[in-house]
């Protein structure tokens, strides 16, 4: 599966099958947010949470494969992430985009 963030792929000719989308809420658990609070205070990478992110967007990225996979799709243009916060430590994570197929 071909993933980009423009919306043509050099050389194909694209068939639009739909929108897209994968999306995930993660969170940390207790013990790491209340270490991730203390960093604040020094400043710095909050690695914990980097990592977090990292993971859900890893997790929204598949489940937007599965999804244009579904469809029959060769590729999928015009990818886009969308991050927010939930509630305090807890984060969702979009990724979407269109499904194309080679004509």
């Amino acid at each position: 599966m071909i993933l980009v963030n423009t919306d043509y792929i050099s050389g194909k000719e694209l068939e639009m099958l739909g929108l897209v989308k994968g999306s995930t809420i993660q969170s940390k658990n207790l013990g790491r947010d209340i270490t991730q609070s203390f960093k604040t205070l020094v400043g710095g990478e909050l690695k914990a949470y980097t990592e977090m992110m990292n993971e859900a967007r890893a997790l929204a990225t598949k489940r937007m494969v599965e999804e244009a996979e579904a469809l029959g799709a060769d590729a999928v243009v015009n990818v886009r992430y969308a991050s927010a916060a939930v509630m305090q430590g807890a984060a969702e994570v979009m990724a979407y985009g269109t499904a194309v197929k080679f004509v």
